[in-house]
């Protein structure tokens, strides 16, 4: 015996414009059929939360399916899977499209090569799943933006929630975000780690989906605009705050990476108040608490 429960949805082309659009929703438990073999045109995340299964890709291999873990169903790639008859399993699965399918796959957050993806656990993924059956009721008038929403929440979910990324965060991004602000190469940023260049390109990678070089040069830009919105400093000093000596180089670059100059920048996004405290230099990693009023 199982159980089931599913919503399928047809998102306008205005919908798809969001970049994803939900396609679908699933919960189910038991002693579930087996899937496919079968080709789909969309993506599907199936997380397994409990009991465990077989999966078989496109290269014909059979692979363990151990809760908690994620089957990525990917478009034009066969496949076919199922629980195991004795025990069954529970699951809840998203059908999903959109362009930015195309990013998540870049930034590793989709992996076609592994479909099969372990999991330190499926909480994250769940609450996610829950807000689109909750947002699945009949007459919504906000279903296709609250499911897309939804589905972006449950990427990220995904993504941290792998058992191969350690819950605190990954120990090379901490140390290369600790070490962002000093004018050092990313063969000097290696060599402090014990790596080569290459070996802390595929770690920052597989952790963060984008080069080192891209890693550090978004932590440095976000200081750098915090900067000059929240102090008077002058560009120069803000440049070598966030690691550049040479002041011409981060003007061309910041203006390159952000699309303003950085004193347009400061014209647009200054928050500095004359005879207010904006000679101290905000703490990022300590924001304020905003407390509230009562009424």
């Amino acid at each position: 015996m199982y159980h089931t429960w599913m919503r399928y949805f047809t998102p306008s082309p205005a919908h798809h414009r969001l970049g994803l659009v939900c396609l679908g929703v699933g919960l189910q438990h038991g002693l579930l059929p087996t899937v496919g073999p079968r080709t789909l045109d969309h993506h599907v995340a199936v997380v397994i939360g409990a009991g465990s299964g077989w999966f078989r890709g496109a290269d014909g291999r059979r692979q363990t399916v151990t809760a908690p873990a994620l089957i990525w169903l990917t478009p034009g790639i066969p496949h076919h899977y199922g629980p195991d008859p004795a025990t069954g399993w529970d699951e809840s699965f998203v059908d999903f499209d959109g362009p930015a399918t195309t990013t998540y796959t870049e930034l590793g957050y989709i992996d076609p090569d592994h479909p099969v993806v372990p999991l330190s656990d499926t909480v994250g993924a769940r609450a996610a799943v829950g807000r689109i059956a909750r947002a699945a009721r009949r007459g919504n008038p906000l279903l296709e933006v609250e499911t897309a929403a939804a589905v972006h929440e449950l990427l990220v979910a995904l993504r941290r929630a792998r058992a191969d990324v350690a819950p605190d965060g990954d120990p090379v991004l901490d140390a290369l975000a600790r070490d962002a602000f000093q004018p050092l190469s990313v063969a000097e940023h290696a060599a402090r780690h014990g790596m080569t260049p290459a070996e802390l390109r595929t770690a920052v990678r597989r952790a963060a989906g984008c080069s080192p070089k891209d890693y550090l040069l978004g932590i440095r830009l976000g200081r750098a605009k915090e900067l000059l919105a929240a102090t008077e400093l002058p560009v120069a000093a803000i440049a070598r705050r966030v690691g550049y000596d040479d002041p011409a180089y981060f003007s061309r670059l910041f203006t390159r990476r952000v699309g303003t100059a950085p004193v347009r920048f400061r014209a647009q996004q200054g928050r500095a108040v004359p005879g207010g405290w904006s000679h101290r230099i905000p703490d990022p990693e300590h924001p304020p608490t905003i407390a509230g009023h009562a009424t």
